[in-house]
């Protein structure tokens, strides 16, 4: 058995990446939120979506998250009349993403925040080390 604030490291360490991977994602979905196709009719930029898993760690008996799947979100995408675009079609429409800043700002916010309790488990757990490193010596 491994000791439990080791653990409550390896648990913290696997949130801070799954969160990693899932504000990239959002920035992915961010920058791309008016990304046309190149040629009339084509398909624009399709939002990412990203799924978690839990994950037993043999070692430690604890469940850590890790990413699962980035897939594509199969919303509809939104149609704009604007003849002028590139990737208009012959009657003037053009497919925009399925991308809605609010949910990408929203989910932002959470992963930002989730991220930052991992992190705030890591600061405390190598607080405890220490604090047991400094009685050990003493």
């Amino acid at each position: 058995m491994i000791d439990p604030i080791v653990s409550s490291l390896k648990i913290a360490s696997s949130g801070l990446s799954a969160q990693s991977t899932r504000l990239r994602v959002v920035s992915e979905n961010i920058a791309n939120a008016n990304t046309t196709g190149d040629v009339a009719g084509a398909d624009p930029y399709q939002r990412k979506t990203i799924t978690f898993a839990a994950e037993l760690d043999r070692l430690s008996g604890a469940d850590l998250v890790k990413v699962s799947d980035v897939g594509r979100d199969q919303s509809p995408f939104i149609v704009e009349h604007d003849p002028g675009n590139p990737a208009a079609n012959a009657d003037g429409y053009v497919k925009m993403p399925n991308v809605n800043m609010l949910v990408e700002m929203a989910d932002m916010r959470e992963a930002n925040r989730s991220y930052e309790a991992n992190l705030q488990v890591v600061k405390q757990a190598r607080e405890i080390i220490n604090m047991t490193i400094d009685l050990l010596r003493s």
